[in-house]
């Protein structure tokens, strides 16, 4: 056990953290309270917590860890109620990347590479991720450090572990963070992060950060707590390096496609190289040769939005976050925040957003018809990508693979 923890167990008084740039300390932002709960759920998550024990313990979890942790644990009614929130409608990705990459962010990330120039220079150097890559994360994980949450990371995840939903999930990430506070490099009660247990500036989960975190200021600790952010964009671009991102490639670029192209083309099944995608035509928006490498066009909005040649670094922002939307955000807001142009193609905008409801029932009505054989849940990954894109090419009609409520209506025979 580390001495920072054994002190921690001793006086029951975390350490403090430090401050930017180093030395002095700062004060802990005042955990969010927690409601009170019934007292069956209460009775029930002291069970809980009572039978996990042997499990943490088998898993490397001290004995005066856990009990010191565990200390702290509540059931927490909002983490419960959050969980189970689900939007009525999804936003489109036109109006999620204008929320991501929006121009106040775009100016705070401006401000944040020049007030951490030297150390984004040090990160770069050794991990080779961009720095504005680098910021873009920071910025749509936490709002450069604003929104790092403030919930106590032990009674969220014992809460979630107890409650079973997701169980299995959430007590392996219960394990891990009973393991870094093992480790020292921080205290219960200073653990805090957002309802689901992502912490930090960059919004790492436990078992990420045990892979991934690394102490880049020399100081003992894996801090992407405190108000430095160092550790914490250290810790991304280590993560993005060691998930494939290749030392001075791009990401991708926003392409132009030919009126002729084979649109069974599109998605991320279909990798070719850059040579090979502008032998068909496929040019860069706004001029100048294909960023080199090998890569997928993706087509988010469908026919009628923007085109994307999506590359082997764009991949490794999907290992971070597997989403199109969120890479392809991280993506552009590092490209703004670098001075550089943003997405420039129209988005279709007079699309009505599908609602949740509708969304599983274009998922249903494929599977009914030999399309899809996912889950029916609503979120159109590349599964229910593929499975439209199938139905189109069915009907003659372009395979672009975008839902819409005109989707919709043919599918319902009308």
């Amino acid at each position: 056990m580390s001495t920072a923890l054994v002190g921690a167990l001793a006086s029951c008084a975390g350490p403090m953290n430090r401050a930017p740039g180093g030395g002095g300390s700062y004060a802990a932002p005042e955990p969010a309270p927690i409601p009170a709960a019934s007292a069956g759920d209460e009775a029930g998550l002291k069970n809980f917590v009572q039978s996990f024990r042997s499990r943490a313990l088998s898993s490397g979890v001290s004995a005066a860890t856990y009990d010191r942790a565990m200390r702290i644990a509540r059931y927490n009614p909002d983490v419960i109620r959050l969980d189970r929130k689900q939007a009525e409608f999804s936003r489109p990705v036109w109006l999620y990347l204008d929320s991501a990459v929006s121009d106040s962010r775009i100016d705070t990330g401006r401000e944040k590479a020049a007030r951490f120039n030297s150390t984004l220079s040090a990160i770069e150097a050794r991990y080779g991720v961009p720095r504005e890559i680098v910021l873009a994360v920071w910025g749509m994980e936490s709002n450069f450090g604003a929104n790092r949450g403030k919930m106590q990371i032990i009674p969220s995840l014992a809460t979630l572990a107890y409650d079973g939903r997701r169980g299995e999930m959430f007590q392996k990430q219960l394990i891990a963070s009973l393991k870094i506070l093992q480790a020292g490099d921080v205290d219960p009660e200073n653990m805090l992060g957002s309802w689901a247990g992502a912490m930090g500036h960059t919004q790492f989960m436990p078992t990420s950060y045990l892979e991934y975190a690394v102490d880049f200021t020399g100081d003992g600790r894996r801090d992407i707590w405190s108000d430095d952010p160092t550790d914490a964009l250290a810790s991304t671009a280590a993560y993005l390096a060691r998930s494939g991102w290749r030392r001075g490639e791009a990401w991708g670029a926003e392409v132009r496609l030919p009126a002729n192209f084979n649109m069974g083309q599109i998605g991320k099944s279909t990798r070719k190289s850059s040579g090979t995608w502008a032998a068909q035509g496929v040019t860069r928006f706004g001029g100048g040769s294909l960023p080199s490498g090998n890569g997928s066009i993706i087509m988010p909005a469908g026919a009628r939005g923007p085109a994307f040649l999506i590359l082997d670094n764009f991949r490794s922002i999907l290992r971070y976050n597997n989403s199109d939307n969120y890479a392809l955000g991280v993506s552009f807001l590092g490209e703004r925040i670098a001075g550089r142009s943003g997405i420039q193609g129209g988005w279709p905008r007079n699309d009505r957003p599908l609602s949740t409801a509708e969304r599983k029932e274009i998922q249903q009505r494929l599977r009914a018809q030999g399309y899809y054989d996912g889950e029916i849940d609503g979120l159109f990954g590349s599964g229910t990508m593929t499975a439209v894109a199938a139905y189109q090419r069915a009907r003659g009609v372009t395979p672009d693979g975008y839902p819409t409520s005109i989707l919709l209506d043919q599918l319902r025979g009308r």
